[in-house]
């Protein structure tokens, strides 16, 4: 696939053209980004980090992209939040299982109960929208992570069914739970932008990876 990359930081004032922002509140760089928090770090300490991406597309450079940011957050003694889904999320969430085996440092919003989460994958694996392997790689990810931390695994038991509706609602979650926002935003998808605005209604910084594979 090809796969082109574009990285800024965005910040609440989105309305407004870039150009209007004060010099200083973008960064070029991760490294910028977390110099930019620094203040917030100091005076809070650990910050969670929420962690959103296209599901439908990726490819090895994303991939990369994406363990080689959740290892440098972990190595700071930070979290990442994410929503539990295929790609991007599965990845950071697997590389952060690496580094931290007891998940105290992960936290994982989905958007109903695991159980019934598990059951709509399944049940996308057999209409092919997503393949069984996929499917069993991330239930068998997500009972994991909530066996060797329950608490890591944050389960919305009001929900029944996994619809857009309840997407966006979980998207909310991560924003709520994080301090900031890394996005993996692969051909303008809807559920990136979705969680990428509401980041910004919150005031929180955005720090966006694009990409467009063909």
């Amino acid at each position: 696939n090809g796969c082109q990359e574009d990285s800024m930081l965005i910040w609440p004032s989105m309305q407004n053209s870039a150009a209007q922002h004060p010099l200083g509140l973008r960064a070029s760089s991760l490294e910028e980004l977390f110099s930019k928090l620094a203040p917030q770090r100091a005076h809070k300490g650990p910050l969670w980090f929420g962690i959103s991406g296209s599901w439908r597309k990726t490819s090895q450079e994303v991939e990369d992209a994406v363990r080689t940011t959740v290892h440098r957050i972990l190595e700071r003694g930070d979290g990442i939040v994410s929503g539990g889904a295929l790609s991007v999320d599965f990845f950071a969430t697997d590389e952060a299982l690496n580094l931290d085996p007891d998940a105290t440092h992960i936290k994982i919003f989905l958007p109903v109960t695991l159980e019934r989460y598990a059951a709509h994958y399944r049940k996308r694996a057999s209409e092919g929208v997503v393949t069984l392997e996929q499917a069993e790689a991330l239930i068998a990810q997500l009972e994991e992570i909530k066996r060797r931390n329950p608490s890591a695994v944050i389960e919305n038991t009001a929900n029944t069914i996994v619809d857009p509706t309840t997407y966006f609602a979980r998207n909310t979650e991560v924003v709520n739970a994080s301090d900031a926002l890394i996005a993996f935003h692969v051909n303008e998808s809807e559920g990136a932008q979705d969680t990428i605005n509401k980041a910004l209604v919150q005031k929180k910084p955005v720090f966006i990876n694009t990409y467009t594979i063909v």
